[in-house]
């Protein structure tokens, strides 16, 4: 018998001063069985560094040729692509091209050896932006992950601080390759 998604419920208070975007965000999130902490948590993260009103999550892990989070136009047409962690370069490429805009926030303890791997393929993916997200950061957020999450995320100058439990971490976004977020 297969094993049930776990359910997050997210409350995000938003200040993107970067993007100028100021939002009081209420979602939920489902973890697969078969995904780590530090991946639904880059979920999350990327879907407030890229929110706007139309963003919503995807099936998710088993859902083939979707990406993680996405916002469709009214007609139905994918404006934009969000991934997370170390996709197959050649199948993001491949959407990309179908897409307006395309984000991949990239994580992980081998995350540079992956970098070295395929930077240049998708430096090469012009509406492409790849943001690295640093593992121990997602590690202080999975020591203190509960189900219900209540976040406060300050972004600006390409830092987010993070506000929970009454502690304020911390991280730089990495930029490694596209047009700026």
């Amino acid at each position: 018998m297969a094993l049930p998604s776990t359910i997050y419920r997210a409350s995000v208070q938003l200040s993107d001063l970067d993007r100028q975007i100021y939002a009081d965000l209420q979602t939920t999130v489902a973890q697969h069985p078969s995904e780590t902490a530090e991946r639904l948590l880059t979920r999350l993260l990327a879907y407030a560094l890229c929110y706007d009103e139309e963003l919503a999550f995807t099936k998710g892990v088993g859902s083939g040729d979707e990406p993680d989070i996405w916002s469709k136009g009214p007609d139905g047409r994918v404006k934009l692509w969000v991934e997370v962690g170390q996709p197959d370069p050649e199948r993001l490429a491949k959407s990309c091209r179908h897409v307006e805009r395309a984000f991949l926030f990239t994580f992980g303890a081998n995350v540079s050896r992956w970098l070295t791997q395929h930077q240049q393929k998708l430096a090469q993916v012009k509406n492409l932006t790849v943001i690295c997200i640093d593992f121990k950061f997602l590690g202080q957020l999975c020591d203190k992950l509960e189900r219900v999450i209540n976040w406060s995320i300050t972004v600006t100058e390409g830092n987010v601080y993070l506000t929970f439990d009454g502690r304020t971490i911390e991280a730089s976004l990495e930029h490694i390759c596209g047009p700026p977020r």
